[in-house]
C-alpha cells in the first residue's frame, strides 16, 4: 500500500493578504495557527468556495467500498483537485496510488513523496524523460505512463538512454477511438505499438489504456454503447497481448472517468469472470490490476456528474436504494450580493475566475443575510450569466437584498479547484467550523 505524504510543510504555510477570501486577522499566521485559533467559515470574505468534511469523507467510503467489492483497483485522478491533503485522504481509503496529467503534476507529487503514481499521459520531452531517469532510482517508486505510438516510443527511448535510466519504464498502450482524445484507433495499430514496447531495452509493456470519456457526454442507449464498445476493445487488446507480456511485474488495464465507472465496472468485471484471478493466461491472471481513475468523486457536484454520474444521490441509476451508496456534492460557492440594478436581476461578486463555468453556470441553492445566517431557499432563481468578476442572478419573482449571500452549487471539480489556493473545509453541511485549509498546487 501507498505509504504516508509529507505533509508537514502545509502547516507551516503562512497565509497572507494576496490568499483569496483568507479572513483579515489569518493573514501573517501560519496554516496550523489559523486552524488552531477556531475559525468559521463566517469569517470568511466573498466569493469563496468551501468544501464539506463529512461529506467528502461519505464520497470516499462510497467510491472504496464499491471499487473493492467488484475487484477493481482505484488511482484516481489527481489533477482534480491537485491538493496532496486529499490525495492522502484517497491513499488511507485505500487508493493504488494517484493518476495525474503532466510531468509537471508529478514532479509536484513526487515533492511530497507520493510513491504510486500513474500519468495519464505520454512522456516525450528529454527535459522530463531526464528527471523521471533519476526519479527511477527510487526503488519504492511505481510510474507506469502511456503510449500510443511508435514515435512516442522512439522519443522515450532517446531520452532515457541519454539520462541513463536505472530501470526500464512501464508503458501501457493506449487505446483510442476515430473522434476521440489521444490513443492508437485501432486494436491492430495498438498492437504494433506493443510489440515495439515489449522489444525495447528502456520500456517494459505494462498494459493497456485509455479514456472513454471523450467518446460521450450523456446516458442515452447510443453513448452507453459507443463507451461499452471502447472499453470491450480494451480487453480484447490485453487479451491479444498475452504473447508480448513479460513474466514479472504488474500489468495494467485502466478506464473510467468518473462519468461511466458502471459501464467500464461491468465490462472488467466480465472479464474476470472469466478469470476470477486464478491465473488463466487470456487476462493476465492474478497479475492485472483492474483499475479506474475516477477522480471527480471526492467532491462530486451539482452539475454536470450530478446529471451524468451513475452514483448520484438523487439518481434512479444510482448504485444501490440506500443513499450510503450514493455521492454527494461537497463542494459549494458562496458569493455576495453587490448590486441590484433592476427588478428581478441581481449582481453577485463571484464570477469565472472564482467558480467553474466550462460544464455548466452554478445553480442557486440558497440565501442568507451573511454566512452565519439562516438560509432560505432560491428555488426559483438562477445564473443568468457570469463575467470575470460577477454573476447574473436572475430572480423569477423572487428577492434578495443587498449584501445578502448566496450559496451555489457548482458543476465540475476539475475547473473549481484550479482558482483556488486554499479552499476551506467545513464540518459538516449543519457546521460551519473551519476544520482544515486545503491547498492546491496548479
Amino acid at each position: 500500500m501507498p505509504g504516508q505524504l509529507r505533509l508537514g510543510e502545509l502547516g507551516t504555510t503562512r497565509l497572507s493578504a494576496r490568499d483569496k477570501g483568507i479572513p483579515d486577522r489569518a493573514v501573517g499566521m501560519t496554516v496550523a495557527e489559523f486552524l488552531a485559533s477556531g475559525p468559521r467559515l463566517s469569517e470568511f470574505w466573498t466569493p469563496i468556495v468551501a468544501l464539506d468534511g463529512e461529506r467528502i469523507r461519505h464520497n470516499l467510503t462510497v467510491m472504496g467500498r464499491w471499487c473493492a467489492e467488484r475487484g477493481l483497483e482505484l488511482m484516481p485522478h489527481g489533477k482534480t483537485t491537485m491538493a496532496p491533503s486529499l490525495w492522502q485522504q484517497q491513499l488511507d481509503a485505500g487508493s493504488l496510488g494517484i493518476t495525474l496529467a503532466t510531468m509537471g503534476q508529478v514532479r509536484t507529487a513526487r515533492s511530497f513523496g507520493l510513491a504510486s503514481i500513474m500519468l495519464a499521459n505520454s512522456v516525450v520531452d528529454e527535459r522530463s524523460l531526464a528527471y523521471l531517469a533519476g526519479e527511477l532510482a527510487d526503488p519504492e517508486l511505481r510510474f507506469v505512463c502511456w503510449a500510443d505510438s511508435i514515435e512516442t516510443l522512439e522519443a522515450m527511448e532517446r531520452g532515457l538512454r541519454r539520462a541513463g535510466t536505472p530501470r526500464p519504464v512501464d508503458v501501457c498502450v493506449e487505446l483510442g477511438a476515430p473522434g476521440g482524445r489521444t490513443g492508437a484507433r485501432t486494436v491492430a495499430e495498438a498492437h504494433d505499438v506493443a510489440r515495439r514496447a515489449a522489444a525495447s531495452d528502456v520500456l517494459r509493456l505494462a498494459g493497456v489504456s485509455g479514456y472513454e470519456g471523450s467518446l460521450a457526454h450523456d446516458r442515452s442507449e447510443e453513448s452507453l454503447a459507443a463507451v461499452r464498445s471502447y472499453v470491450e476493445r480494451q480487453v480484447e487488446l490485453h487479451r491479444d497481448l498475452e504473447e508480448l507480456y513479460d513474466g514479472e511485474g504488474d500489468l495494467y488495464v485502466t478506464a473510467g472517468g468518473s462519468a461511466y465507472p458502471d459501464v467500464v465496472a461491468d465490462v472488467y468485471g466480465s472479464a474476470m469472470a472469466d478469470d476470477p484471478r486464478t491465473g488463466d493466461s487470456r487476462t493476465g491472471g492474478p497479475r492485472t490490476l483492474w483499475t479506474l481513475r475516477s477522480g471527480a468523486y471526492i467532491t462530486h457536484d451539482d452539475g454536470f456528474y450530478r446529471q451524468i454520474s451513475p452514483f448520484d444521490e438523487g439518481s434512479a441509476r444510482a448504485a444501490g436504494p440506500a443513499t450510503a451508496s450514493r455521492l454527494r456534492s461537497a463542494m459549494r460557492g458562496v458569493a455576495r450580493v453587490v448590486s441590484h440594478p433592476e427588478r428581478g436581476l441581481a449582481l453577485l461578486d463571484g464570477g469565472k475566475r472564482d467558480f467553474p463555468f466550462d460544464e455548466g453556470l452554478p445553480v442557486p441553492r440558497g440565501v442568507a443575510a451573511d454566512l452565519d445566517g439562516a438560509w432560505a431557499p432560491l428555488a426559483e432563481a438562477s445564473i443568468l450569466a457570469m463575467n470575470d468578476q460577477h454573476s447574473y442572478l436572475g430572480l423569477a419573482g423572487q428577492d434578495v437584498s443587498m449584501g445578502s449571500v448566496v450559496a451555489l452549487g457548482l458543476s465540475h471539480p476539475c475547473t473549481t479547484f484550479d482558482k483556488w489556493r486554499f479552499l476551506p473545509v467545513v464540518a459538516s453541511q449543519d457546521d460551519d467550523r473551519v476544520v482544515d485549509l486545503v491547498q492546491t498546487f496548479f
